[in-house]
């Protein structure tokens, strides 16, 4: 008689996530998710403003326009400075170092901040 074979449950959602967890934590370097984090906190902050817009008001329109616009913004430099310096894509940003990275998402961030101000009024 052939042995029976033992059959494991299929995977779920929640090993899936445990699994793409575990990756994450073994193969990116500190740097690399302290700008996680910070991508993190411009999201939350995005749509903390979105439904305090939506639920209680938007009296001042344009505070909420640049408000939101500086959060947005902040993410795009942020996301692009993390493609950057991430180490996987050397080959794609071969004469950027990740000091000009860092330079560039400054002087793009003070820039930005600049437009904010202004239109703030």
């Amino acid at each position: 008689m052939p042995p029976k074979s033992v059959r494991h449950p299929p995977p779920t959602t929640s090993t899936a996530l445990q699994s793409l967890w575990n990756a994450y934590n073994d193969q990116t370097s500190d740097r690399l998710k302290f700008v996680d984090a910070f991508l993190f906190f411009l999201i939350l902050s995005g749509v903390i403003q979105f439904v305090y817009c939506i639920l209680v008001t938007n009296f001042p329109f344009n505070a909420f326009l640049a408000g939101f616009s500086s959060t947005v913004g902040q993410f795009v430099l942020t996301a692009s400075l993390r493609a950057q310096v991430n180490p996987e894509n050397k080959h794609e940003f071969k004469d950027v170092s990740p000091e000009r990275a860092f330079a560039d998402f400054a002087l793009g961030s003070i820039v930005l901040h600049f437009f904010v101000y202004n239109f703030l009024g």
